[in-house]
């Protein structure tokens, strides 16, 4: 009986289990000190607000975890036994294209459970993409919608797959755009979040060509509908995820020089304004750089200039507030906003609210002297010698008693 059970012992690679948790891992991801874990083991590490390493004790200066693709594959195929077929499991392929089917495929998806490597195998498949595509403006669109913006935002899939599934959307972007749009329309927040994904996905990939993204901003629903994620929800609070996914649709779309002034039209400006001046806990960085970047887009039009400039010019205060706190790239897109209007157009109101601005003119000179390009800093210096105040250098708003040299 020994000797039979010794043949039966199975022994694992040390490489193929958890540090943390000594198990085999089911989602091995990597921290930014190289160690790879278990998803659900680091993750109950990091929820109970250590910040080092496990293994190595370091201090983490990112917490991201990425996918270990590659043991992930190792592990996954060193656990099937050799009668195993190793294809996805066939009830869930097996009329993938019915409507009563996908509420199965998404529990299958969204369970933590499950083995990623089967759902990688799963939405690999050949017959995957065209599948989930075919069903976008059938009864079962907004669940259509929903099993896309989980493929295409899970870490769990590979770039190749998610590819693939843009290349079927792109395929027939005209019936894709219209069946996102459809969703954003008349679902929840969340669905209209999902659509929004799935269009940021594919206009931000190199399979949709200049000509496609024209065509699809030609759409004044849509744009309608991503502007209304980015404005406040019914109760006037601003949601974080809708805004982030609706300025990243928007950013795409804004390189379609024809579709800038639709979007003004549509109320781009007082929604933007409102984005940038909410505080960096529900806005942040990343959001706020998104929308200067969409503030410049407008500025470079004659109906955005006039929307910014419109009544007591709460915008380019709005600029002026949260160009320190978007980036350096949020900070280079202010800088070219308030130059269009101050200096370029020489527009009156906008040059009275900057220089009236607490500490507007201070931020600029900041920008200037720190590591900025020699375009940006020529248009910083522009600004600054319009709002030069006397002899002295002296800048309105600036309240410190530290002298400056003005750069000019």
């Amino acid at each position: 009986m020994g000797r039979k059970m010794e043949g039966l012992e199975v022994k694992v690679p040390s490489y193929f289990r958890c540090p943390i948790s000594l198990e085999v891992m089911r989602s091995p991801v990597s921290l930014c000190t190289g160690v790879t874990y278990d998803r659900t083991s680091i993750q109950r590490w990091l929820d109970s607000g250590n910040t080092t390493c496990p293994a190595t004790m370091l201090p983490l200066p990112s917490t991201d975890l990425v996918p270990n693709l590659t043991l992930r594959r190792l592990i996954s195929l060193w656990s099937l036994p050799d009668d195993r077929s190793k294809t996805p499991p066939t009830d869930l392929l097996r009329d993938l294209a019915s409507a009563g089917r996908l509420s199965e495929l998404l529990a299958f998806l969204s369970d933590p459970d499950r083995d990623e490597f089967d759902k990688q195998s799963l939405t690999a498949s050949p017959s995957f993409s065209p599948a989930i595509c075919s069903l976008l403006g059938s009864d079962a669109n907004d669940d259509a919608v929903r099993v896309l913006a989980l493929v295409l935002t899970a870490d769990f899939i590979e770039d190749g797959t998610k590819r693939a599934v843009i290349r079927s959307l792109a395929a027939d972007l005209n019936r894709s755009a219209t069946a996102l749009i459809e969703t954003m329309g008349r679902t929840e927040p969340d669905g209209r979040v999902d659509a929004a994904r799935v269009l940021d996905a594919i206009l931000t990939s190199d399979l949709c060509d200049k000509d496609s993204r024209s065509r699809v901003a030609d759409n004044s629903d849509l744009l309608r509908e991503l502007i209304r994620l980015i404005r406040p929800t019914e109760d006037g609070s601003m949601d974080r995820v809708s805004n982030e996914a609706g300025l990243s649709c928007l950013l795409a779309l804004s390189t379609v020089k024809r579709a800038r002034a639709r979007m003004v039209e549509e109320g781009l400006v007082p929604a933007l304004t409102r984005v940038l001046t909410e505080r960096s806990s529900t806005v942040p960085a990343s959001a706020a750089e998104k929308a200067l970047k969409l503030m410049e887009a407008a500025s470079g039009c004659a109906e955005g200039r006039a929307a910014i400039c419109a009544g007591a010019a709460e915008p380019v205060a709005a600029v002026v507030s949260r160009m320190m706190k978007a980036g350096k790239e949020g900070a280079e897109a202010a800088v070219i906003v308030l130059w269009t209007l101050c200096h370029l157009y020489r527009d009156r109101k906008a040059q009275e609210t900057v220089a009236a601005a607490n500490g507007g003119l201070t931020k600029i000179l900041l920008l200037m002297q720190g590591d900025c390009s020699p375009g940006m800093r020529q248009m910083s210096g522009d600004l600054l010698r319009i709002f030069r105040v006397n002899s002295k250098s002296c800048l309105s708003g600036y309240d410190t008693k530290t002298t400056h040299i003005m750069p000019f």
